[in-house]
């Protein structure tokens, strides 16, 4: 149990007026507890109360084996042929949550609280940002940790760029630079995308091969002591076109433009997005800048704060975060370049990222 953070969380679940919350099997109940258990359509969560008392309820496959990880042992355990209902419902009489509020992480499937709803006394809000609210600033040690993973991603990044060339497919070069990290001493993962593929923020393929002229963007990260990189670098292959240099230009200005007013003082993080955006704009390419500016980086890859025009709040020290604009024509190409950073205890930003130039880079012109 990572009790720095539990205690962090009960104190939340307090000042957001909730009697309790329920967190299902995910990245944030791992975080929490330090364990995950296999996450099926069965019923399943850990509840916290805002007394800081805590409870399973699982399936009996699952009963035994969360007993040995909850220091507590409180672990109430359903069978297939009963239905899940009668032991949530004892829990939560034995806890004092009949007739209570009980935040939900963004796991909790939704189905399964209607059904709670319908025979239990229960109000269920959201408070599916909670988890990573509780992670959002930062300890030195984690600061620390984030620095050195960021610098691993760079260095496989920096070794990985020699050996792309024309006629690798996209799985070929993500298994290089995961080759890389992992040569390097961390865990890793790589999103690649070339040529029209660019062209889409999200891509979630790796089957196109590389040909010359083409645009390779490559979103990677790797996790070290538990903290993770996230960084993007788009390159262009033996040759660049002119809309490709002028695209490039605009993006490359656009997240220079973020950083120089945070480096400047701002802390507004809709000033930061709008920063960034209006260089797109009034570039003629707004139309393509179709995702927030940034998100937050930690434990997961994405956490709090997200960095876009809606979320009013500012820049605090110890807070994690990216930048990465883009602009995304798909059928055509696109380009984002992405940093990661830290707010210093000081109040200033250090980019982690930054042993990465962000000049735009032609590569494997060695092996035309």
């Amino acid at each position: 149990m990572n009790r720095t953070y539990f205690d962090k969380l009960v104190a939340e679940i307090g000042k957001k007026g909730m009697d309790a919350m329920l967190i299902a099997p995910s990245a944030d109940l791992a975080f929490l507890i330090g364990h995950m258990p296999l996450f099926c359509l069965r019923f399943q969560g850990l509840f916290v109360t805002k007394e800081g008392d805590y409870f399973y309820v699982c399936n009996l496959l699952t009963a035994d084996e969360m007993r040995e990880v909850l220091p507590n042992k409180k672990v109430y355990g359903w069978f297939d042929g009963e239905g899940f209902i009668r032991a949530t419902k004892q829990a939560l009489m034995d806890h004092g949550l009949i007739g209570k509020t009980i935040g939900v992480s963004s796991a909790v499937r939704a189905f399964n609280l209607l059904e709670l709803q319908e025979e239990i006394d229960i109000k269920f809000v959201s408070a599916r940002s909670l988890c990573a609210e509780i992670r959002i600033h930062k300890t030195p040690k984690e600061a620390s940790d984030m620095a050195e993973v960021a610098r691993i991603a760079s260095e496989a990044l920096k070794r990985t760029i020699p050996e792309i060339r024309a006629g690798l497919y996209e799985k070929d070069v993500q298994e290089i630079l995961v080759g890389h990290i992992r040569k390097l001493g961390a865990d890793g993962s790589a999103m690649v995308a070339s040529g029209p593929n660019s062209g889409y923020a999200h891509y979630n393929s790796n089957t196109r091969r590389l040909i010359k002229g083409d645009t390779v963007l490559i979103d990677f990260g790797c996790r070290y002591h538990g903290m993770l990189s996230d960084i993007t670098r788009t390159f262009f292959l033996e040759k660049m076109g002119e809309k490709q240099k002028e695209v490039y230009s605009l993006v490359k200005e656009a997240i220079l433009a973020a950083e120089r007013v945070i480096d400047q003082g701002e802390r507004w993080i809709p000033a930061i997005d709008r920063a960034a955006r209006r260089v797109i704009e009034q570039g003629g390419y707004g139309k393509y800048f179709t995702t927030r500016l940034g998100h937050g980086l930690g434990y997961m890859p994405h956490e709090s704060p997200d960095i876009k025009q809606n979320n009013e709040r500012y820049l605090e020290p110890g807070m994690a975060f990216t930048i990465e604009p883009g602009i995304y024509m798909p059928d055509e190409f696109g380009v984002r370049i992405e940093d990661c950073m830290i707010m210093t205890p000081e109040g200033r930003c250090r980019i982690l990222s930054d042993a990465l130039s962000k000049d735009c880079l032609i590569i494997g012109q060695e092996n035309a």
